[in-house]
């Protein structure tokens, strides 16, 4: 039996114990495994029904609960779908998964594959696939709009329609080659090179996004910077809530770059605490330094923390927001900047609500779909360049093969052309049970 032909099944639920555990079936043994351990008729599709299950091998009672069938091709995957939903604990979600995997033609299924079985039988294209791994993952309100969103369909709609804008005017253009004698209509070719130019300006507006989609449902990244002992390590345990960040009087306790990831007002933040920036001969922590200096290079927003109570010759930094921490061992205070302490909590509220602030305005994605991955960033970049050729060349076979690989280009996105190529690319960071 082949692997299309496999009747695959896994825990859909979380693991460990709970009130229900979702065991979930796809493939054209869904109806018979249903009836084997139930040792009853499957009942009405898509209606619950309640159901003893029975070991297969000596037959005692493994547990009760609903089960569900879905037949296909109107199921997730095209294919038939059954659920079992029962008790959530191990020795039973055990129990049944043994029973499954005794039986002919069925075995458990690879991370994604239930997914990817959708995207092969027609059910979602590849965007759709990757805002379901997106959801799943979703830590915070505004990583969980994003992944709505495209889960819709809606960037499918935009590449979609520039796909088939393509196709129109590629016509045209293979017309002319194919059919040098019969009378094209003369403005057939201002009409293609018209709307190839049109194709080309939206994907350059597409591409020109900050990279908003891709930073939000990644993390935006934000740098803690500073000299060593102004309570860097300590800011960072306060705004986490929780230590993370060993803190001592010692200078250059942090040698490595320490991340924590927070949810700020909806917004993914990723909060790395770095060494001390100073001069040392100590060679681990040069080597923290020069971490620190590239943390900060790269970051999406960085802090610079400065001691009210020392000398502060990193004052002239480069920093998105200042913060004077120990702000309660200040009797005056006279310096522009965020007066924070780590230890009273004094300023923390308004720190966060800065760092929200500009996390909000940089990944503000507005109500046009954005770019969520490197993969469909790279395959525009190259259509664009192909599309560029395609208007510069003057040959219109040139031009022909350039159009044809800014077609392939956009359709890889969805999955349209080479699927089995990108197939294991997309899913291979799926959890199993999706």
């Amino acid at each position: 039996m082949s692997a299309s032909q496999d009747t695959i099944f896994a825990v859909a639920t979380a693991p460990g114990k709970a009130g229900v555990a979702i065991i979930r079936l796809s493939g054209p043994q869904a109806a018979y495994a249903i009836q084997a351990l139930s040792r009853s008729e499957r009942g009405a599709d898509r209606q619950a029904v309640f159901r003893k299950l029975f070991d297969l091998t000596n037959g005692d009672l493994i547990d009760s609960g609903l089960l569900l069938f879905f037949p296909g091709p109107h199921s997730f995957t095209g294919e038939d779908v059954a659920e079992f939903q029962i008790h959530g604990g191990r020795a039973v979600t055990a129990a049944l998964l043994q029973g499954l995997a005794s039986m002919a033609g069925l075995r458990p299924a690879e991370p994604g594959e239930f997914t990817r079985r959708a995207v092969e039988n027609g059910r979602l294209d590849l965007t759709q696939a990757e805002a379901i791994a997106d959801l799943v993952n979703a830590e915070t309100q505004a990583q969980h709009r994003l992944a709505l969103r495209q889960m819709e369909g809606r960037l499918t709609g935009i590449y979609e329609n520039w796909r088939a804008r393509l196709i129109h005017a590629a016509a045209w253009i293979e017309a002319g080659i194919d059919f040098a004698d019969e009378d094209i209509p003369p403005e057939a070719a201002e009409t293609s090179r018209a709307s190839l130019l049109s194709i080309w300006q939206e994907i350059q507006a597409h591409l020109s996004d900050g990279r908003r989609g891709e930073i939000l449902r990644e993390g935006f990244h934000v740098a803690i910077i500073g000299a060593p002992n102004v309570g860097k390590s300590s800011l960072l345990n306060a705004l986490a809530q929780r230590d993370v960040a060993i803190v001592s009087d010692i200078p250059g306790t942090t040698r490595d770059v320490l991340e924590v990831r927070l949810d700020l007002r909806g917004y993914p933040i990723i909060l790395a605490d770095t060494a001390g920036l100073r001069e040392s001969e100590d060679r681990i922590e040069q080597e923290g330094v020069k971490r620190a200096l590239a943390r900060a290079k790269g970051a999406d927003l960085r802090i610079l923390v400065l001691d009210v109570t020392a000398p502060n010759y990193l004052s002239g930094s480069d920093s998105d927001i200042t913060v004077w921490n120990k702000a309660d061992l200040a009797p005056e205070r006279h310096e522009a900047g965020l007066w924070v302490s780590a230890r009273t909590g004094e300023g923390l509220e308004a720190l966060i609500g800065q760092i929200a602030d500009v996390a909000a305005e940089r990944l503000d994605i507005g109500e046009a779909p954005v770019l969520t991955r490197a993969r469909h960033r790279v395959a525009l970049e190259e259509a664009v360049a192909s599309i560029s050729g395609g208007l510069a060349s003057e040959e219109p076979e040139l031009a022909a093969e350039h159009l044809r690989h800014a077609l392939r280009s956009i359709g890889r996105i969805t999955g349209r052309v080479d699927l089995d190529e990108l197939l294991d690319v997309v899913f291979r960071d799926f959890c199993i049970g999706k």
